[in-house]
């Protein structure tokens, strides 16, 4: 089969290679999924590039990325064979195994497969495994009621583009950080009720502004090293700080003013979220997904063979959305 791979960390253009790799066989309790789609993430081009902080390469060869979307071809013992001829989106493809979602083919655990609704394209389908998870994840741990007001930072980014819909599905009112102004339309299309400009707004002082002094009652935090300072001028007394990112391996926070003023802070790491979580999750996706409620953004597709510029867009961050590569 045609995949993507590489055997070293170093930049894209240096290690990527495409080329046949073995046709994966399912073992029990797997399907085997013909690809249609492969869906890029932040954390596929830094697992890749390595570095600092990075662990080392696990395994001597990889085939990169978690999400992806395809038809099940083939089943393992133990598995009903009428699971063969479904479409589905896949999570977790290359978590804590060497062979991802960048390739014609690949086996995974059964559950790792979730069946596609017609309305959902396969390109779409490659944007949730890791985005719509770790949003939706961190929109339930933030625990927000009809009335609450949260700040989504990044609201242009996949994640925040995704928690801004699940928070206003809440009945919150959202406020969300963006970068420039074609971001701010794309998290207003979303629902978010107001922007913030990060780079040429005071941040703390326009959160004060639009919740008349009281501050947000919770934060979807996709940098709490750049971001925690921000905090004592967001944040209302007792308010919830769920963060599922950070810029740097430690971070500075205001503790004693956390304490002071009983804050909360959770994190989200979307590969180890616990089968419960990951299943109420499925449960709320699974209509929206059937009834086409959801936005989802593909800001580029390229063919399995551009995946090194495909790692080196994500990386620059310059694209809001997500870039999917089309499987030959």
């Amino acid at each position: 089969m045609q995949a993507a791979f590489y055997s070293r960390q170093g930049p894209a253009a240096e290690v990527l290679e495409v080329g046949e790799q073995p046709m994966p066989r399912p073992g029990a309790g797997e399907v085997r999924v013909r690809l249609r789609t492969s869906g890029v993430n932040p954390s596929d081009f830094k697992t890749r590039k390595g570095g600092p902080g990075r662990p080392p390469l696990a395994w001597p060869l990889v085939i990169p990325h978690s999400d992806g979307a395809g038809v099940i071809d083939a089943v393992g013992e133990g598995v009903p064979a009428s699971r063969v001829g479904e479409r589905v989106w896949l999570w977790n493809g290359q978590w804590n195994r060497a062979f991802g979602t960048a390739a014609q083919s690949i086996a995974v655990p059964s559950a790792l497969a979730v069946c596609m609704p017609d309305k959902l394209g396969d390109a779409e389908a490659a944007c949730l495994g890791i985005p719509a998870f770790t949003a939706l994840h961190a929109v339930r741990l933030a625990n927000l009621q009809p009335g609450a007001t949260v700040l989504v930072a990044g609201g242009a980014g996949s994640v925040g583009h995704y928690a801004i819909q699940f928070a206003r599905r809440r009945g919150a009112t959202v406020l969300a950080t963006v970068s420039s102004e074609e971001k701010a339309a794309h998290a207003r299309r979303a629902g978010a009720d107001h922007v913030i400009h990060y780079r040429s707004e005071d941040v703390g002082a326009r959160v004060k502004e639009l919740t008349a002094g009281r501050g947000v009652d919770a934060v979807i935090e996709m940098d709490l090293s750049a971001n925690g300072k921000l905090y004592p001028a967001c944040l209302r007394p007792a308010a919830t700080v769920v963060v599922y990112g950070m810029g740097q391996t430690e971070s500075t926070l205001p503790t004693w003013w956390f304490m002071r003023n009983r804050l909360t802070l959770k994190f989200v790491f979307v590969y180890e979220m616990d089968d419960a979580d990951r299943q109420a999750c499925l449960r709320e996706l699974e209509p929206l997904l059937r009834e086409g409620a959801l936005q989802h953004t593909v800001a580029l597709r390229l063919p399995l063979a551009e995946i090194a510029r495909a790692h080196d867009l994500v990386e620059q961050g310059r694209l809001f959305g997500n870039v999917v590569l089309d499987i030959p």
